[in-house]
């Protein structure tokens, strides 16, 4: 059931708002919707416009953060987020520990996954963009901290690095790792995964890079074929302690 202050998804035909339910109105081409309405409803409920066009409510889910939550930069594709997930096993009795959190999109997808997530982000307005996206996502399993991750201690069983990252990010990163533990990076360019990579594998007993690659169809009336939109985003280093 949607409480006051929850983020809503109001899906029309062509159109979709997020939306705090709560105090206020939402004026569309459609007509206005008064905010205070959604308080109550659930998930699939219908709500109308005064104009009487319907939209159905929706309880958001992480692709919808990723989509519409407020950003800081470009945040990584729920393709790369879910590679990470798979490749480390991450699972319900997992601590998480993710740096260069941005907008706090992937700490949303491992919240709704790892039994406990703690985020690092350097950049103090970064980090309350961020607390803001997770506080709205309704998780309560995920702390930021706005600080540095070379400053983080504890034990966890995955690290999750996006960010500018060095050698000292990687032997931070396995001093902070249960044995068995992953380590997961992202990184854009060779360049980077080349030293990521280099600085793993005198240390952890398994380095493993993926290049992630995913191509949408297009279907027309002329016919199907793949989309012409970049199909690289960037690559996973998997590493294991």
């Amino acid at each position: 059931m949607i409480r006051e202050n929850d983020r809503v998804l109001l899906a029309g035909r062509k159109r979709k708002f997020f939306v705090r339910a709560g105090e206020g109105e939402l004026s569309t081409d459609k007509g206005i919707i008064r905010l205070d309405e959604l308080v109550g409803l659930c998930t699939g409920d219908k709500i109308s416009t005064h104009m009487g066009f319907e939209f159905i409510v929706r309880v958001p889910r992480p692709t919808d953060f990723f989509s519409y939550a407020k950003r800081t930069g470009a945040p990584m594709l729920p393709k790369d987020i879910g590679m990470v997930i798979a490749c480390t096993g991450m699972n319900k009795k997992d601590k998480v520990l993710d740096a260069g959190t941005g907008s706090g999109i992937a700490a949303i997808f491992f919240g709704g996954v790892a039994g406990s997530v703690v985020t690092c982000e350097k950049r103090p307005e970064f980090s309350e963009i961020c607390a803001k996206n997770i506080a709205d996502a309704g998780l309560e399993n995920v702390e930021v901290i706005a600080g540095d991750v070379l400053d983080a201690s504890g034990e966890f069983d995955v690290v999750h690095l996006d960010m500018q990252i060095g050698k000292e990010h990687v032997e931070h990163a396995y001093s902070l790792l249960k044995k068995g533990g992953y380590l997961a990076t992202y990184t854009p360019f060779f360049e980077h995964t080349i030293l990521v990579m280099d600085s793993a594998k005198p240390l952890f007993s398994e380095v493993v890079c993926h290049e992630t690659i995913a191509r949408e169809l297009t279907r027309t009336e002329r016919g199907t074929r793949p989309s012409t939109r970049v199909c690289h985003s960037g690559y996973i280093t998997i590493c294991r302690k």
